[in-house]
């Protein structure tokens, strides 16, 4: 029966400006496929307790130390607590400890209630004092050593007290310290935590036997879930209808999702993202380097067709990397309109006509939903003379030349920010690679300033105003040229219950989900 899964490979829909145009009897054969499909092997999905998550991509890493991919941080973030979490607004709030500023270069964290590691010794501020010793020690090339270098000492008070030094005043200092915990005993004898975590988060690890197999269980009922990779979009859909896995979020075409919806099989529920769609320049290129460039690209964006058509309007148009909801969010900033005849003057303006246009080489992955979006955006700056040679790869060389700066234009999202840090890391000119994430080497001595200001300012008011003419600058200058915030869904089968989204896409909701063993038995779902 499983051969029956290996589902031919036929076209997406074509897209043709501001419509969805049929492409024929090969799409419309692919969902009565599908609908087959789930009617002739779901007899044979194996029945079991597990919960199981299909994912696109497997997490990299189980230590939290080193972690910085999305799959990563979302299930280390139900193995580990950290010291500070981030309510709605994104505004640091208190997770392990509770914390003062003693001046304005120390604070001190205070843990809360007793928590205990899944080895079975308690979480004290020793284990608080080796993970984040082991992130400053650059033998050990942590990723976020970057972030927390301004950490000058670490001083264990007591069991439940630690201070934090910093070398200069940051107000932002709290929102730095989430990274999981992890036990300093083990972390003395090197355990690898990456292939074996041992945390004291909601959930403990219980085995990873390959890549694309990861079984973790919920700490206060034992119940356990399964984590599935399966790259194909399709090969998920098929596997959720088949009953092979019970819940999968994101990563999924539009139209894969609307066919879901329209199943009956499955619920499908829809929340609001913050990840951040943005184009990014090289300020040095003699093209997209020109202000009038930017601009005329970002007036010869048609977003609302894009997310309507393309995205299935599971997306908000964006203005600025923080959505307006964030407390430091600017809810003034207005949406860039689209304009196709301001465009072209500002073309002319730049010195491009129809008998020399700008030619931009854009660069993406090869993630079949990215190329599609890169070509509907090549389709729009066509219309406004503006020629783009589009370049996809896989993710490792396409990351690579983002980060190298070996690029024109290219398309990435920020993922789950929180903090306004991130306009130093992005935009300062200080931040240029390695330093930092100002890959396109944008300059500007006024953001600088805003920058700085905002980075030592006590006052959090103050503060938010700083970072708010700070987005208003970005959006005149336009080193990036916002898109779009996507939203969040989740796939579940009908006996599944209690998941909820959040803005940022972790998978805190599988603390809650329960499967209700009254909907298989009743007969409720395939």
């Amino acid at each position: 029966m499983n051969n029956l899964l290996r589902c031919p490979r036929v076209p997406f829909p074509r897209l043709a400006l501001g419509r969805v145009v049929d492409c024929g009897s090969p799409w419309r054969g692919f969902f009565v496929l599908c609908g087959l499909l789930s009617l002739l092997v779901a007899c044979s999905a194996e029945t079991t307790d597990k919960l199981r998550f299909g994912m696109a991509s497997a997490p990299v890493t189980l230590d939290p130390r080193l972690a910085t991919d999305a799959a990563s941080a979302r299930i280390n973030r139900l193995l580990y607590d950290s010291l500070v979490d981030f309510d709605a607004t994104s505004a640091p709030v208190p997770a392990l400890a509770r914390w003062q500023m003693l001046d304005t270069t120390h604070y001190r964290f205070t843990l809360q209630a007793q928590r205990t590691f899944h080895h079975g010794k308690p979480l004290t501020a020793n284990d608080v004092k080796a993970t984040y010793d082991y992130i400053l020690d650059k033998s050990h090339v942590s990723p976020h050593r970057a972030t927390l270098s301004l950490i000058k000492e670490i001083i264990v008070v007591d069991d439940r007290t630690v201070d934090f030094v910093i070398d200069k005043p940051d107000p932002l200092f709290p929102n730095y310290l989430v990274v999981g915990i992890v036990p300093a005993d083990l972390a003395a004898q090197e355990h690898t935590f990456n292939k074996d975590p041992v945390g004291s988060g909601p959930f403990k690890f219980i085995a990873w036997p390959e890549d694309g197999r990861l079984v973790l269980e919920r700490v206060q009922d034992a119940q356990q879930v399964e984590f599935l990779k399966v790259p194909n979009p399709t090969v998920r859909v098929l596997k959720m209808l088949n009953g092979e896995i019970d819940m999968t979020q994101n990563d999924l075409l539009p139209e894969l999702v609307d066919y879901l919806r329209n199943t009956g099989a499955v619920q499908v529920t829809t929340g609001p993202g913050i990840n951040f769609s943005y184009l990014g320049f090289n300020a040095e290129d003699p093209v997209v380097g020109k202000l009038l460039v930017r601009q005329a690209i970002a007036y010869a964006l048609d977003r609302a067709t894009i997310i309507k058509y393309v995205m299935g309007e599971t997306a908000r148009p964006a203005s600025a990397i923080l959505p307006p909801t964030h407390w430091a969010g600017n809810p003034g900033l207005q949406t860039i309109p689209y304009d196709p005849d301001k465009a072209r003057a500002l073309l002319a303006q730049a010195g491009f006509s129809a008998a020399q246009p700008a030619r931009i080489t854009y660069k993406t992955s090869n993630d079949p939903f990215r190329v599609r979006l890169a070509t509907v955006i090549q389709h729009q700056l066509r219309q406004v003379g503006i020629e783009v040679d589009i370049r996809s790869y896989d993710w490792g060389t396409f990351y690579g030349d983002i980060k190298a700066g070996r690029f024109q234009m290219y398309s990435l999202s920020w993922v789950g920010i929180k903090s306004p840090d991130i306009f130093s890391y992005a935009f300062h000119s200080k931040s240029m690679p390695p330093e930092g994430a100002n890959r396109g080497r944008f300059r500007n001595t006024e953001v600088d300033h805003l920058i700085d200001a905002a980075q030592v300012e006590p006052d959090r008011d103050k503060m938010a105003q700083d970072y708010r003419q700070l987005q208003a600058i970005l959006l005149r200058e336009l080193p990036y040229v916002p898109l779009w915030y996507e939203d969040h869904y989740v796939v579940t089968r009908n006996d599944i219950h209690g998941y909820v989204l959040a803005p940022d896409g972790n998978y805190d909701g599988l603390i809650t989900t329960i499967r209700d063993h009254r909907d298989r038995l009743a007969g409720i779902g395939p």
